[in-house]
């Protein structure tokens, strides 16, 4: 069966999220991206601070705990991913490759 809608849009960004945390991995000083974003997205919240509070209970976990988390395909993550504080830490070619799979070859549901 083939992944549409939210589902197609969840799994893409899942795959998203691996590529971030093996950035991260990589290089941990990127994970200033994320608290950046979070203190300037804070300014303007409205309904969304608790996302962005909870995001920021993350950033305070170890990089190994944090990196399975965000990779984790749980309901919770799945939707935390939907505000995820890491804009900016994939390169615009490394986003637009995730995006080209989804739209050439769909997945398959499991």
């Amino acid at each position: 069966m083939e992944l549409r809608g939210h589902a197609r849009i969840d799994q893409r960004s899942l795959e998203m999220h691996r590529a971030i945390a093996d950035k991260l991995r990589a290089d941990p000083a990127l994970l200033s991206i994320a608290h950046d974003n979070l203190e300037r997205w804070s300014a303007t919240s409205g309904r969304s601070q608790p996302y962005l509070d909870a995001w920021r209970t993350l950033l305070n976990l170890s990089l190994d705990e944090l990196l399975h988390r965000i990779t984790e395909q749980s309901e919770w993550m799945t939707a935390m991913r939907q505000s995820s504080p890491f804009a900016g830490i994939l390169t615009p070619k490394e986003r637009w490759a995730i995006y080209e799979r989804y739209e050439t070859h769909p997945l398959k549901a499991l």
